[in-house]
């Protein structure tokens, strides 16, 4: 166990050989790449094994063992790696909003990182399963930036900043990134929240996202969404084998225990059958 980020077992887990100065590009470069090699996902709760958001912890899951993990484990991983390099970042919190109902306010439960660049400040996020960020975004009101596959943009509220979506029905909110620095201890009680608390969507439903070269894959119990970078969207449902074969051959995931734990967990949480109507398979952070 170790306090400190292992750089070298970190760049080939995200297959990066590049320079380690702490620059704009390099974070891009960074930024870019981990979503692409470690996806979102939430099995550790629904297999009833706790999530630890120590960096020893987290560095053994996401990249000795090659698991993924939810935000607290992508962003904790991240910013560990840039401070590491030279940069200076600070850590905040945010009320997710993405597909919850207009007006209900949500606790913190989502670590977003601000990381000052030679460029100036910018928003770095490697671990909203629900609309995956691919490059970090300047924080500034109004302004409509278009990476990867999205086009976002932030608006005021009042002394926050909220990060929207660009939908083919119009923008949609993500989250209210608030400006107060975090500790970590500060994550330990959210963290808590959304892996053991029964309100929380992760402890009742299995959720998964990851990012491939053209297409985008979301995954809500046993219904699975792609969207593809031309603008189609492919939905199905997955029955338990196909479900196996997705985690372990698409989302890259060893697996994760026993034999037959994803089995299990299809029935508990399928019964067999496919979702009630109106799925959405979008996770959040």
């Amino acid at each position: 166990m170790t306090d400190a980020v292992d750089l070298d077992a970190y760049f080939r887990r995200i297959g990066y050989d590049g320079p380690r100065e702490p620059t704009l590009a390099v974070l891009r470069a960074l930024h870019a790449r981990h979503p692409r090699a470690i996806a979102f996902e939430n099995l550790d709760v629904l297999l009833n094994r706790p999530v630890k958001v120590d960096l020893a912890s987290i560095q053994a899951k996401l990249v000795g063992t090659r698991r993924g993990g939810y935000c607290f484990e992508h962003n904790g991983l991240f910013s560990a790696v840039l401070k590491a390099l030279g940069f200076a970042v600070v850590d905040l919190a945010a009320r997710v909003q993405w597909g919850r109902p207009k007006g209900l306010v949500g606790p913190r439960t989502h670590r977003v990182l601000q990381v000052e660049t030679e460029a100036g400040p910018f928003q770095a996020d490697v671990g909203f399963g629900g609309v995956t960020q691919l490059a970090p975004l300047r924080p500034v009101a109004g302004l409509e930036q278009h990476i990867g596959d999205g086009l976002y943009r932030f608006v005021s509220d009042r002394d926050a900043l909220q990060l929207q979506f660009h939908l083919p029905s119009g923008w949609a909110p993500v989250y209210l990134l608030e400006p107060t620095p975090q500790a970590p201890v500060d994550y330990e009680l959210p963290n808590w929240f959304v892996s053991t608390h029964p309100d929380s969507p992760f402890v009742g439903h299995l959720m998964a996202a990851w990012v491939g070269e053209d297409r985008r894959y979301a995954l809500f119990d046993n219904a699975l969404s792609v969207y593809r970078r031309d603008g189609g969207i492919e939905k199905r449902v997955l029955d338990a084998a196909e479900l196996e074969s997705l985690m372990h051959e698409t989302f890259g995931l060893d697996r994760p225990g026993e034999a037959g734990a994803l089995s299990a967990l299809y029935q508990r949480l399928c019964g067999g059958g496919p979702p009630g109507p109106g799925f959405t398979a979008e996770p959040g952070g």
